[in-house]
Parts: structure tokens; C-alpha cells; sequence
């Protein structure tokens, strides 16, 4: 959501705060902002709509200094404004970045305009400002009055313990002070900050992938750091208000962030870099031999796999379809009872947690809020372990995780998620695999894994289907509404490619399972409602050509994909696309790469922003 940029340098800061706003524009934003200091004045300059407005804005305006934060916001407290937009200021001394909610600013405005602080916006991040500036002002006067010669930042800090402990909610925080142009603050709980390392500079951001134009090197803070940040060093201290060392990290992507190469969009290219990540994601979890390598898990996984009776999986959006199609592959294939549940519902559930019950959490980010509160729930309900799936080493959710498997899906910038999601499934396959490796039998077990191996290629088969893909994508130029149907396992995949076309073609688009038409959707059904299915050659495959039929028997037009053998052919009301037969196993993941490629070019067609939906953000940070 949300995005925080700071640096404190010898050389100007400008670019380099607006170039991080620029790589953080992926997650979502209405407004930009961006305040350095110079010369003992806070420059403050703001503007509503796309980071290029405010890089116009500056071109007119000599924005320069060597301390500075900037902002991207994604309204919630405050409709999208210039007077909303961040940095908030106090006074002209203090100004402030924020991501997350302060739950209580209701009560800090009152009592913060009984002290005579006006307000100029509807925000809750307004009143962090004024706090702080009360505080400092508060701090200062007593010790001017005892004569005590504090070090300056002693009562910096003083002053920002003071506010962090009158907050209550979620905040990543990157704050200034005039009277300390040397002198960064930082803090985090529940929303991720990170601080980046430089030769002679320093720099936070929300997101290591807005500083990798400078810097490969971060701290990852912990939850309920805060931080003095200035251009030679970084002193992070604990909630406790002691000072601790947090190692440094090598972020491990690269820079590979900044450009589409030939594509037109980044959802494309990111489509288009499935196979190869795939094979990635593979990579360090199978053996040259085609041993499962468990130690990727972490070192104590052997020992805990083996107690493992249940699994519960907790997550949110796309990752939620993912935990849901690996419930038929753990019951299924690993004989294991699965439960699978959305981060928000689950956090305010009370549960019953089942012995030697495995946790599972599945986010592409690892700083989904309500993903990570839910582990941070499960860590004390007394369930047997926890197991992290994501694509971010030094995320929250990696790094407070027993265990941790790693996706390998690289950055991905397109708002709506493709290969981290069918990364996500195929180390969900590969995990279901390694539990159930000791009753599955070897020559199974050899099938599943050549099965695994063998994706990639058939992935790059399905993209070369992609014309065929854009022409059918046509028979949506006009269309409102989509019925999207699967069965088995191919539900949630249904599921999932409902929810693509309606993040960015903006069409109205359900999922059923099929065998649920007669229950209610099909008096929905019409010529002018496509009906989308997934209809691979499993088991289920001739019920589900009796609940096409029910669809073509009252009009409704049919968009199958298909495996070649599945006997289904082109005729009034029927439109298929042919996708190569591969084993019922690997069959989701197969079938999901074609449902992206149809809500991708059916966006085209609708003329819609494909990388940037409206009112979405990339990585939900706050509840």
C-alpha cells in the first residue's frame, strides 16, 4: 500500500527519494509527497495523482537537501488531497511519513487541539506530527529548566519514545526534526520498515526494492523498533528503549525491477516469466538425483515433519486461492486433514487448535497484515510448528516463521499476481510431496517429481497459445459479467480467475463450483454473460460436461480451456482452447496461466490501467 522513502547523505536526496517513490508505485497510491531540509528550512512540496505530477511540480521548484522522506499515500483516513497527501508538517519543524492506521487519533487530536495545535488535514497521520512536535517542545523545556546538558539526541530520541508509546495501531514512521539536520527517525510496528546501508549514507524505505538503485545492503527492523538514522551510522533500539544490532542482509532479486524490456506491460512480462521461475522455485528444493531436499525448510524440518497430523493454512487474496487448491493436494495426495481460512476472519475466530496441527501461512509479500497477525496469533494458540511460504527472504512473515519456504518468483510489480502465485502452488505441491513421501511409494513419488520438472516446458507451451487467448478475449469488449466454473481442485483456479479479470478489466466475475449451478447461478445465465470453465481430463471431467450443457441449454456462451483429448468440440454456444495433457497433479497450475492471459487481454480491450488497478494496492500493510 503505502510507500516510505528516506535518505540523510552528503550529496542531494532529491532524485533518490523520488527514484524510490517512482519503484514503489506498483502498490498502490493516489497522492505523492516528498520534504527535505535545507539550510534550516523544511521544503515541503505535494501533489494528488501519479508521482510524474510531482516530479513536474519539482522541476519548477528548487527542492534540493542532504536529509529528506517522501511518500506515496493510499487513502484511508481522508479522501485523496492535497492538504491529505504526506509528509504531514508541525509548526514548520517537524514533518512526518506514515504507513499504517493510528487507531486512537481521535482521541490525540483532542487532546492535541486543547493544546492549541490546528489541524489542516483529515488524517490520522496529522496528529504523529503534532505529537511529536509537543513532546520535543515538552522535553526540551525540562531539561532547559534543570540545567542539564543532555546530548541533543538523547532528547530527540526522548521526545520520539515519548510519542511511539502514546500510539496505539499500526506505523511505519520516517521523521524529521530542523533542529537536527543530521538526524533521521524511524520506527515500525505491524507495517514493514527497512533501512538501507550506504558508503557514508544512510536510507529507509517501506520496501527494499525502492533503494536498490543505491543500495543492496538493509536492516530489516523489527517489530516495534525505532531507529536514529544519519548519514555515518544507525542506532536501533528495541521497544524496551535498548539499543540492539540487527544484522545486515544482502537482498537477494538484484535490481531487476526497472524495466518491461519488450512488453508492454509488467503483468505481461511477469506471465511470460513463469517458466523460468518456476524452474527457479524448483531449483534448490529437488536434488540432481531427484531427492526431496526438506533442509531448504530450515534445520530442525526433518523432525518436525514427521509429527505433523494436520495442517491449517491462513491467508489472504490470490495467496488464499493457492492454500485452497493445496487443501485437495494434502488430503489427497499426503493423507493429511487441511483447513484453510482468510487471514482477516481467522485473527478474530476463536480456535481450536488441533494436536500436532502444522500453521501455514502463504503470502507473496511477507507483510500482509493480517497474515502476519494471524501467525502471530498461531505462535501462541500451541500449534505444533510454523511454516512461512513467500517470495521475500527478509520479510516479517520469513523471519518469524519456524520454517520458511522460498518461492523465487523474483519482483513482481503488476498489481495483479501471476507468478507468485503458481510459484506459491508449485512449492505447495512440492511441500505436500515431501509429507507425504514415506506412504506414497517410490515410483509415485518419482512421478510426482518428474511431474514437477516437467512443468516448465508445458507452461511454455500454454504461452504460446496466446493469440488464440487474445482473440477470444474479444467476446468480452462489451460484457458487465462472468461466470467463471471449476471443479475439484479447478475451483479455486475458477476462483482465481475471477478475481484477475475483476482487478483489472473492472467486469463483475463469480466463481462456482459447477456442480453448484442448479443451486442459484443459473438464473444468471444469458447471451450475454460468458461463462468461463476450467475443464481439465480428470476424474470430474464428464460431470462437468453435464453442467456445461445446462449452461448451453439456456443460452449461456461457454469459454472452455480445455486438454487436448477432452472430446469437447467448437459448435453454437461452445468456444475452446486446447491446452497440452498433463497429469491431474500439475493440472492447476497449468490452467492458471491461461485465465491470466485472458483477464489480461480482455483489460486491453477494456482500455483499462493493467499494472495499476484502480483502488488496489500491491501489498496490504494495514487491516
Amino acid at each position: 500500500m503505502c510507500g516510505i522513502v528516506g535518505a540523510a547523505s552528503l550529496r542531494n536526496v532529491t532524485p533518490i527519494l523520488l527514484e524510490g517513490l517512482n519503484r514503489l508505485e506498483y502498490r498502490g497510491y493516489d497522492s505523492a509527497g516528498i520534504a527535505v531540509l535545507r539550510e534550516g528550512q523544511l521544503q515541503r512540496e505535494r501533489e494528488v495523482g501519479k508521482v510524474a505530477a510531482l516530479e513536474s511540480l519539482l522541476e519548477q521548484r528548487a527542492v534540493k537537501g542532504q536529509l529528506g522522506i517522501a511518500h506515496t499515500r493510499w487513502a484511508t483516513h481522508g479522501k485523496p488531497s492535497t492538504l491529505n497527501a504526506h509528509p504531514h508538517l508541525s509548526n514548520a519543524s517537524v514533518a512526518v511519513v506514515h504507513n499504517g492506521i493510528i487507531e486512537n487519533h481521535e482521541p490525540l487530536r483532542r487532546e492535541l487541539e486543547a493544546q492549541g495545535y490546528r489541524f489542516h488535514s483529515d488524517t490520522d497521520t496529522e496528529v504523529v506530527a503534532h505529537l511529536f512536535h509537543y513532546y520535543y517542545a515538552t522535553t526540551t523545556h525540562q531539561q532547559d529548566s534543570l540545567n542539564e546538558a543532555a546530548e541533543p539526541a538523547q532528547r530527540l530520541m526522548a521526545a520520539f519514545r515519548a510519542t511511539l508509546g502514546r500510539l496505539h495501531g499500526a506505523y511505519a514512521l520516517g521523521v524529521l526534526h530542523i533542529e537536527h539536520p543530521d538526524s533521521l527517525l524511524c520506527a515500525r510496528m505491524g507495517s514493514p520498515l527497512v533501512v538501507g546501508e550506504g558508503s557514508e549514507e544512510h536510507f529507509i524505505a517501506s520496501d527494499p526494492l525502492a533503494l536498490l538503485q543505491v543500495t543492496d545492503r538493509f536492516i530489516y527492523l523489527e517489530e516495534g523498533d525505532h531507529a536514529l538514522v544519519s548519514r555515518d551510522a544507525c542506532r536501533i533500539f528495541d521497544t524496551a528503549g535498548a539499543q540492539v544490532d540487527r544484522p545486515i542482509v544482502r537482498f537477494e532479486h538484484g535490481d531487476q525491477i526497472a524495466e518491461k524490456g519488450d512488453y508492454r506491460h509488467f503483468m505481461l512480462k511477469e506471465i511470460h516469466e513463469q517458466p523460468r521461475v518456476l524452474k527457479a522455485t524448483l531449483a534448490d528444493k529437488v536434488s540432481d538425483e531427484g531427492r526431496l531436499l526438506a533442509s531448504v525448510l530450515g534445520a530442525e524440518a526433518e523432525a518436525l515433519l514427521d509429527r505433523v497430523e494436520q495442517v491449517q493454512i491462513v491467508s489472504c487474496g490470490t495467496s488464499y486461492h493457492a492454500g485452497l487448491v493445496a487443501r485437495y493436494w494434502l488430503e489427497g495426495l499426503a493423507g493429511l486433514p487441511c483447513s484453510v481460512e482468510v487471514a482477516s476472519e481467522f485473527r478474530y475466530r476463536h480456535v481450536v487448535v488441533p494436536n500436532n496441527t502444522l500453521f501455514v501461512t502463504i503470502s507473496q509479500s511477507g507483510e500482509t497484515a493480517d497474515t502476519l497477525a494471524a501467525l502471530r496469533f498461531a505462535k501462541r494458540a500451541g500449534y505444533l510448528a510454523t511454516l512461512a511460504i513467500c517470495n521475500v527472504p527478509g520479510s516479517s512473515l520469513v523471519r518469524e516463521s519456524d520454517l520458511r519456504l522460498m518461492t523465487h518468483a523474483g519482483p513482481e510489480i503488476g498489481v495483479a499476481s501471476t507468478k507468485a502465485f503458481t510459484t506459491q502452488l508449485l512449492a505447495l505441491l512440492w511441500f505436500t510431496v515431501l509429507l507425504g513421501r514415506k506412504w506414497l511409494g517410490e515410483q509415485r513419488l518419482a512421478e510426482l517429481i518428474a511431474d514437477l520438472a516437467a512443468l516448465p516446458a508445458q507452461i511454455e507451451q500454454v504461452l504460446a497459445l496466446e493469440p488464440d487467448i487474445a482473440a477470444l478475449a474479444t467476446r468480452f469488449a462489451s460484457k458487465h459479467h462472468t461466470l467463471f466454473l471449476g471443479r475439484g481442485p479447478h475451483y479455486p483456479v475458477a476462483m482465481e480467475g475471477a478475481l484477475k479479470l475483476k482487478e483489472i478489466s473492472y467486469i463483475h466475475a463469480e466463481a462456482y463450483a459447477a456442480g453448484e449451478l442448479k443451486h442459484g447461478p443459473l438464473a444468471l445465465v444469458d447471451d450475454d454473460m460468458p461463462v468461463v470453465t476450467v475443464a481439465p481430463s480428470d476424474e470430474l471431467l464428464e460431470k462437468l460436461k453435464s453442467n456445461l450443457q445446462e449452461v448451453r441449454a439456456r443460452g449461456g456462451q461457454l469459454i472452455n480451456f480445455i486438454c487436448e483429448d477432452a472430446g469437447l468440440e467448437d459448435g453454437e454456444g461452445f468456444h475452446n482452447l486446447k491446452l497440452p495433457k498433463v497429469s491431474d497433479s500439475v493440472a492447476p497450475i497449468l490452467f492458471s496461466v491461461p485465465l491470466q492471459l485472458l483477464s489480461y487481454h480482455v483489460a486491453l480491450v477494456k482500455g483499462t490501467d493493467v499494472d495499476k488497478p484502480r483502488n488496489l494496492a500491491k501489498s496490504v500493510t494495514v487491516e
